[in-house]
């Protein structure tokens, strides 16, 4: 016996669904520090670490190792879709803090803040009042996450 398909209501959108669901959406696979930075570069995204380095155990460094594939998408798209400048201060090394959705588990990046930047996520997201920590949050359609930490953008894509 062959499983029904059902229908989705018109109303039940894809930014619903992320929201509502993050876990089913979730983040592809695991990305190497190497296929994650050839990604990124391809795609004219740079990145920037206090030590200039890339490994993960060090918390100056800046790390793509085990990012999750939907991340780095979801830096490729805000590129593409924005035409700002896109640089990454932060990613899956140690030093952040921890959870699900965390950066050493490959959901969040810390974006460097820019005009250009800064007008897109105000102007093209929905401000969805304050974090718990009290620094301010807008989502995206797709249900992504951008809170303005103050001296950067700390992004979690679901």
């Amino acid at each position: 016996m062959r499983p029904r398909l059902l229908a989705v209501p018109a109303l039940l959108t894809a930014a619903a669904l992320a929201v509502a669901a993050p876990a089913a959406q979730a983040s592809g696979t695991k990305m190497t520090q190497s296929a994650a930075a050839s990604k990124l570069s391809a795609a004219g995204i740079t990145w920037s670490s206090s030590g200039n380095c890339t490994t993960r155990s060090n918390s100056t460094c800046t790390s793509f190792d085990q990012i999750n594939s939907g991340t780095v998408d979801a830096m490729v798209t805000l590129k593409r879709a924005s035409g700002c400048a896109v640089n990454i201060t932060g990613g899956t090394e140690v030093g952040h803090a921890s959870g699900t959705y965390s950066h050493y588990n490959g959901y969040k990046v810390d974006l460097a803040h820019n005009s250009c930047l800064d007008g897109y996520v105000h102007n093209s997201f929905t401000y969805i009042g304050y974090r718990g920590d009290g620094y301010p949050q807008w989502q995206a359609a797709s249900g992504n996450l951008y809170c303005d930490e103050g001296n950067h953008w700390d992004v979690t894509v679901y």
